[in-house]
C-alpha cells in the first residue's frame, strides 16, 4: 500500500453520501468525529459506509485506528472489510490487541489473511496463536508458504531467524547481468522490496552478494561471479535480533542475508525489521529501568499489570525498611533537632536523583557495548569525579539555605558534609551496580534500581544523622 494523506477524504462512490471527515486531529491523533464515524458503520453492519472511511489506509494508519477502537468492534472491523483488509495492520498494534482480536477470528480468516503477507508479517501474528491454532492455520496454506513460516517459527524468540524475510533472490555465480535482470522481470512473485541479490551454489551456500546500484551499472554480457561481493553482510540465525541491530546500526546496514550453522542463505534481515528490533529493545529497556516487565502495555489487563509490577515495589519496600532501621539508629538525635527531621529527606532525594543518572548512562553503556572492562576504571573515574564537584557544589548551596533557614551555621555545615558524602557514593553505586550485576550475568536493567535505591538512601540517612550525632556530641 501507499501512504496516504486522510486530511483529505476520497471522493463519494456513486449513490452514497459521505461527509467529509479528517483520521487524524490537529495532534495527531484519531479524530473523536472520525473515530464515532467508524465505530457506527461497524455496529450497523454499514459495509460500503467501512469501506469508504478506511479505503486506501496505510496498515499503519490501519493499527492506530484497531487500537482506538472499543475492543468488541476490533474484530467486526476485520469481518465487515473481508478481504480489503491488510492484516499487516495487527504487526501494528500492541501484541495484547492482536492476541485478542485473533481469538475471535475464525481460523480460516486468520489464514486467508496471513497467505500473502511477508513471512515475517505472518510469523508476528501467528506467533501470537497457540500451539493447536497455529498448526491449524499452517495447515491450511500452501506447501511452500507454510514450510517457510513454520522454519521461522523454529527458531528461537528475539533471534534474527524469527526477524527475517524468507523472500529473497538469489542467482548461480555463472549468470550473466542480462540473464539476472531478465529473471527479474519476468518473474512474478518477486519481494515487494529488496536492495541486492544474493549468490549461491547449488546446495544454497552464500556464496556472496550484488548490490542493485552494482547490478544496474554493470554491462549485460558480464558475470554475476565478477561483481559479486565475496564477504557479504551475513548473520547467524540464531544470532539475537539485538546483536544484528547494533551490526546494522555500526556499518550503516540496509539489508543482511540470513544463514543457517552450514551456511546456507535462509532469508534476508531488513533495516524496516531493524527499526523495530531498536525500538522495542529501548522500549525494554526504559521499562526495565522503571521496574516494567518489557512486555507490558497500555492494553493489558489490570490484573496482569498489578502482578507484573508487584516485585518491583517489594523490593523497594524492603530497601525502604533497611533505610528506616538505619534512622532508627539516630532516634535520639532526631529527638533533639527537629531540624534534622525536616532536611534528611532532602538529603535522600539527592543521592537517589544522582543514583539514577548514573545508572542510567551506566545501564545503556553496557547494553550497546561502550561500556566494558576496558574503559571501565576510566568511566568509574569520570563518574566518581561528577559526584565530587556536584557534592562541592550542592554542599555549599544546601548549606547556605540551611544555616539561613535554622538561623544557626552548624546546621549547614552538617547537611553541606553529608550532600558530598551522599552525592558521591551515589556516583559510586550508580556505575558499580550495573557493572557488578553485568559481571554476574544478572541484566542491569531489570535490577540495578532497588540496589541503588538502597545504597542512596542508606548512605544519605547515615552520613547526614551520623556527621550530625558526631557534630553536636563535640
Amino acid at each position: 500500500m501507499q501512504d496516504v494523506d486522510h486530511r483529505t477524504p476520497p471522493p463519494s462512490p456513486p449513490g452514497v453520501a459521505m461527509d467529509p471527515l479528517s483520521f487524524r486531529d490537529e495532534n495527531g491523533e484519531v479524530d473523536s468525529a472520525f473515530l464515532e464515524a467508524v465505530s457506527l458503520a461497524i455496529r450497523t453492519s454499514d459495509k460500503e459506509r467501512l469501506q469508504h472511511l478506511v479505503d486506501d489506509f496505510h496498515e499503519s494508519d490501519l493499527g492506530d485506528l484497531i487500537e482506538a477502537l472499543e475492543p468488541e468492534d476490533r474484530p467486526r472491523l476485520i469481518e465487515l472489510l473481508g478481504s480489503a483488509f491488510d492484516f499487516t495492520a495487527l504487526t501494528e498494534v500492541d501484541d495484547a490487541v492482536r492476541e485478542e482480536i485473533l481469538e475471535e477470528l475464525e481460523t480460516a480468516t486468520v489464514a486467508e489473511g496471513v497467505r500473502d503477507l511477508d513471512s515475517d508479517d505472518a510469523v508476528t501474528i501467528l506467533e501470537s496463536l497457540d500451539d493447536d491454532e497455529k498448526a491449524e492455520v499452517l495447515g491450511q496454506l500452501p506447501a511452500i508458504e507454510r514450510v517457510a513460516i513454520q522454519r521461522s517459527l523454529d527458531y528461537p524468540e528475539d533471534s534474527a531467524g524469527r526477524r527475517m524475510q524468507t523472500e529473497f533472490i538469489a542467482v548461480p555465480p555463472f549468470w550473466t547481468v542480462g540473464q539476472t535482470i531478465d529473471f527479474m522481470r519476468e518473474t512474478a512473485d518477486l519481494p515487494d522490496t529488496f536492495y541486492e541479490i544474493f549468490v549461491i551454489d547449488p546446495a544454497g551456500h552464500l556464496l556472496g552478494a550484488v548490490p542493485l546500484d552494482r547490478l544496474l551499472r554493470s554491462k549485460r554480457p558480464t558475470t554475476i561471479q565478477g561483481i559479486m561481493t565475496d564477504e557479504p553482510d551475513r548473520v547467524e540465525a540464531t544470532a539475537h535480533q539485538e546483536e544484528v541491530a547494533r551490526l546494522f546500526e555500526r556499518y550503516n546496514l540496509v539489508s543482511a542475508a540470513v544463514v543457517d550453522e552450514s551456511n546456507r542463505l535462509v532469508g534476508v534481515m531488513m533495516v524496516d525489521d531493524i527499526v523495530d528490533v531498536l525500538e522495542e529493545e529501548a522500549d525494554a529497556d526504559i521499562k526495565a529501568l522503571g521496574g516494567v516487565k518489557s512486555d507490558e502495555e497500555l492494553s493489558d489487563n489490570i490484573f496482569y499489570t498489578q502482578r507484573s509490577r508487584f516485585p518491583w515495589l517489594f523490593a523497594n519496600m524492603c530497601t525502604a525498611l533497611v533505610a528506616a532501621n538505619v534512622i532508627n539508629l539516630f532516634e535520639e538525635s532526631l529527638e533533639r533537632m527537629v531540624a534534622l527531621a525536616i532536611l534528611m529527606p532532602i538529603v535522600a532525594s539527592m543521592g537517589g536523583n544522582a543514583g539514577t543518572q548514573t545508572m542510567t548512562v551506566a545501564v545503556r553503556a553496557l547494553a550497546t557495548r561502550e561500556l566494558g572492562r576496558a574503559n571501565a576504571w576510566r568511566i568509574i573515574r569520570r563518574e566518581a569525579m561528577v559526584g565530587v564537584l556536584n557534592g562541592v557544589a550542592f554542599a555549599i548551596i544546601m548549606g547556605i539555605i540551611a544555616a539561613i533557614w535554622f538561623q544557626t551555621a552548624q546546621i549547614g555545615l552538617v547537611i553541606g558534609l553529608a550532600m558530598m558524602c551522599v552525592l558521591l557514593f551515589a556516583a559510586l553505586g550508580g556505575i558499580f551496580v550495573p557493572l557488578t550485576l553485568n559481571r554476574f550475568g544478572v541484566d542491569p536493567a531489570v535490577s540495578s534500581g532497588p540496589f541503588v535505591t538502597s545504597i542512596t538512601d542508606i548512605v544519605g540517612f547515615f552520613s547526614f544523622l551520623g556527621i550530625a550525632t558526631l557534630w553536636f556530641r563535640l
